[in-house]
């Protein structure tokens, strides 16, 4: 049976972050582009970006330092000729943002007002304030609202990727040609799922930081895109390397969303101490407080664990009060709203999950192994930041390979034909779930095993627990899809499942030290490496 509720779109977009909404901009000029996102259109991962984006607009030596310094924090894992070219096409990017409307902070004198942060050897970083990622999710929706080619489907959930797989031909990992037609979306609204036909489809779903208890990510983060390239058979790299970003304001009644409190902070002359007020991170690495994420975050916990306790200070007293609330206006707010002044408050921090640094693995124009399938941003590995994210390279990565990946898809677009033959959702014999708690609690139990077992250090005893509790919650949760019919909430667990199995399993094949992956069977101990 043919799905009676479909769409035809030339260029489908999962995803409403820069990454999206740049790739969009590009290709309507070649044909028709939806949208879809699972929120509200401005509900995204570069909406919480609050530190900047990292780029050098002129200097050979400075892109050069900016090319070391991110293969030095990302362990040399990196893939040099990606880190080359992000670097070195970061101005024309830059350029086309500042165009779109985007308004970055300047000094007196007009020129930019460049901050510096951890890993970096030079201030290189544009921001607005510390709300960098709203400034350019204001920016890029209003060229988009403005494209009469460019339709938003805000409140549709992302079900699965539609393949050979869904016309009833046997697929596997091992499969060529497997190609993407589109997409099965439940509209949030009417609780209906529907068909979307593409020619090309572009993931840009974001990260994924609702695997773990604690995470600096929104709740929309529950690495959607990363399960659905994967169920549909695509490649996944990296997926070991979690970053946790060290220091998330510490409100143990906040839940498992944590506020961020931006690395610019530091940037700007913050210090770490301890409970007795004294510095510590010079004992674990001589750049100390502006070492890069992945030293600081094992420090923090390494000193949680000898004191006891469930945070540490970062102290801002020593800072020039008006310049540091200029800078920080979004940051000073919050915590005053917790009756923390930092002008004369120590700020309680502690590390959560921020960013994977592995996902979909695609080339250098964004290209997944599956046809039709671009990927971009951070659900997207292109071999940039290696073992561990260079600070605000992130909304640089998205803005560059948008910008490769629409090149691709205005080549393409022509010589696609649409899969008329894509049957409808199949959800015979299905029923509404009885207890949402079902539900909730695995969600629950997955995020504490990957915090507990999985996270800032890791051991095989701990990665084993963790895949054996794990595929209890994986069986007890297709037992419940089959039986049930789709909703967000489920689906975001199985997504979260995968995802997490992903860590895991990536995690066990690693077995050195290197970058966000610490594992205590390594005998070096590399903690400060």
């Amino acid at each position: 049976m043919i799905n009676s509720i479909r769409k035809k779109v030339d260029f489908l977009v999962i995803g409403s972050g820069v990454a999206g909404l740049s790739y969009a901009l590009k290709v309507a000029q070649y044909g028709k582009v939806c949208i879809v996102t699972k929120a509200n259109k401005e509900e995204s991962n570069t909406k919480y970006a609050q530190g900047g984006i990292a780029a050098v607009l002129t200097g050979e030596k400075s892109k050069e330092n900016h090319i070391q310094d991110t293969i030095d924090c990302g362990a040399g894992v990196n893939n040099k000729e990606i880190v080359e070219i992000v670097v070195r096409e970061a101005a024309e990017r830059m350029e086309e943002l500042i165009a779109y409307g985007t308004n970055f902070d300047k000094k007196e004198d007009g020129d930019f007002d460049l901050a510096k942060e951890g890993g970096h050897s030079e201030h290189r970083i544009f921001h607005h304030k510390d709300i960098t990622g709203w400034e350019i999710e204001r920016a890029l929706l209003a060229q988009v609202e403005a494209n009469e080619n460019i339709e938003i489907l805000d409140h549709f959930f992302a079900l699965d990727l539609i393949t050979q797989h869904h016309l009833g031909e046997k697929i596997t990992r091992k499969t060529e040609g497997i190609q993407v037609f589109g997409v099965y979306v439940l509209n949030i609204n009417t609780g209906k799922v529907e068909s979307i036909l593409s020619k090309m489809t572009l993931m840009a779903s974001g990260g994924a930081g609702q695997v773990y208890a604690k995470t600096t990510n929104p709740t929309i983060a529950t690495g959607d895109g990363i399960a659905m390239a994967y169920r549909a058979k695509a490649q996944v790299a990296d997926m070991e390397f979690v970053q946790f970003h060290p220091t998330s304001l510490y409100e143990p009644e906040a839940g498992g969303t944590s506020f961020l409190i931006s690395e610019a902070v530091r940037g700007f002359g913050a210090i770490l101490r301890d409970r007795n007020g004294e510095q510590f991170m010079l004992k674990y690495d001589q750049r100390g407080s502006l070492a890069p994420r992945d030293i600081v975050a094992r420090a923090i916990d390494n000193e949680m664990k000898i004191s006891g306790d469930d945070f540490v200070y970062l102290d801002c007293r020593h800072l020039e009060k008006e310049g540091l609330i200029a800078h920080f206006p979004n940051i000073y707010n919050k915590c005053l709203s917790i009756g923390i002044d930092i002008t004369k408050d120590l700020i309680p921090v502690v590390p959560a999950a921020h960013y994977i640094c592995g996902g979909i693995k695609v080339n250098e124009f964004g290209q997944t192994t599956l046809k039709s399938l671009l990927a971009v941003g951070e659900c997207a590995c292109t071999g940039l930041h290696g073992a561990n994210r260079l600070a605000s390279n992130s909304l640089l990565e998205a803005i560059v390979f948008a910008h490769r990946a629409a090149q691709v898809a205005a080549e393409q677009v022509d010589q696609i034909e649409y899969q008329e033959n894509v049957p409808e959702w199949n959800d015979d014999g299905t029923e509404a779930p009885e207890e949402m708690i079902l539900i909730t609690q695995s969600w629950k139990e997955v995020k504490s095993i990957m915090f507990n077992y999985v996270g800032i250090v890791r051991s095989e005893l701990r990665i084993k627990r963790a895949l054996d509790r794990l595929t209890i919650i994986y069986h007890e949760t297709e037992e419940l899809y089959a039986r049930t019919t789709v909703s967000v909430k489920l689906n975001e667990l199985r997504n979260v499942i995968n995802v997490a199995y992903l860590i895991i399993k990536f995690a066990a094949d690693r077995k050195e030290s290197i970058g966000l992956h610490y594992t205590l069977d390594d005998k070096k101990k590399l903690i400060n490496a």
